[in-house]
């Protein structure tokens, strides 16, 4: 449920695109994800970090785009919101000595430390090369397959990634019950 709720403003955004078109489409992005915010509000009284990142680049790029007339802004939003990502895991690794992967799976999952090591750097590398990905196919290809390579493109490299991650780990996990 978590999942559809983060891919909520993506999928009004790809919905509000096939009917009226990048501007709209970028109006609606913002609107859900300023709706998300609010929801959350009511409900919880507590935003994670990474959606205001995403309603703070998404306010940006949208606004740029409508303000501007110029779809640029919101196919770099994102690009930015990958590089965001990774480079606060390897802030966090160069200048901390903190592995943030670890501290948001380490509840659920033990593994050793040389392991825990090579899947942020994992995610440091995906990160960066999404983010790559992203601009490549918005500059290389029409609005209208980028706007399809954000959504599938980018949740299936995104699903695909995580299933490989969980294949690779599988041999670190043991049953704490055995």
């Amino acid at each position: 449920m978590k999942l559809l709720f983060d891919f909520f403003p993506v999928l009004l955004f790809f919905v509000a695109f096939k009917l009226y078109g990048i501007f709209v489409a970028t109006a609606v992005a913002m609107g859900a994800a300023f709706s998300q915010i609010a929801w959350l509000w009511w409900r919880k009284r507590k935003i994670d970090r990474m959606l205001w990142v995403s309603l703070g680049v998404i306010t940006v790029t949208g606004s740029a785009t409508l303000l501007f007339g110029n779809e640029t802004f919101i196919k770099w939003k994102p690009t930015i919101l990958y590089w965001v990502f990774g480079t606060a895991l390897l802030v966090a690794a160069v200048a901390f000595k903190k592995n943030l992967v670890r501290s948001m799976m380490e509840h659920q999952v033990s593994l050793p430390d040389d392991v825990w090591g090579r899947l942020q750097v994992s995610w440091i590398c995906f990160f960066a090369m999404m983010g790559a990905l992203n601009l490549y196919v918005a500059y290389n290809y029409s609005t209208d397959a980028w706007v399809n390579f954000k959504l599938f493109g980018g949740l299936g490299l995104m699903l695909a990634f995580v299933l490989l991650q969980a294949l690779l780990l599988a041999k670190h996990v043991h049953d704490k019950n055995t």
